[in-house]
Order: C-alpha cells, then structure tokens, then sequence
C-alpha cells in the first residue's frame, strides 16, 4: 500500500512540473500573440497612410 501512494505522489509531481512548464509555454505564446497583433495593427496603419514598402511598385509594367 506504502508503494503504491509513493508512486502516486511521484506522478503528482512529475505532473505538477508539467503543469508549470506547460503555464510557461502559454504565457509565452500569449505575449507573442500580443506582440504579432501590435505589429498587425501598426502595419495596417502604415499601409493605411500610404506607405509603400520598397521594392514594390503600383506602375503599369512598360508591356501595357
């Protein structure tokens, strides 16, 4: 019986630490999430108030 709760909480704690490492990944992504959405907006912006990206050019090709 004695073996069986030490295994039991061996694998509690195994899944604690899993859970924290898990918690990390997502606080992580959720910043990146936060990060990308900000550039989204700030590129929509720009784009908005007529910023034209080098090398990209809105001109008829000379073959029309």
């Amino acid at each position: 019986m004695e073996d069986r709760v030490t295994e039991l909480e061996i694998r509690l704690a195994l899944q604690d630490d899993l859970l924290d490492e898990l918690n990390k990944v997502v606080a992580r992504q959720q910043q990146q999430l936060e990060w990308l959405a900000q550039e989204m907006r700030s590129l929509t912006e720009r784009m908005q108030d007529g910023f034209k990206p080098a090398g990209i050019q809105h001109e008829i090709p000379p073959h029309y």
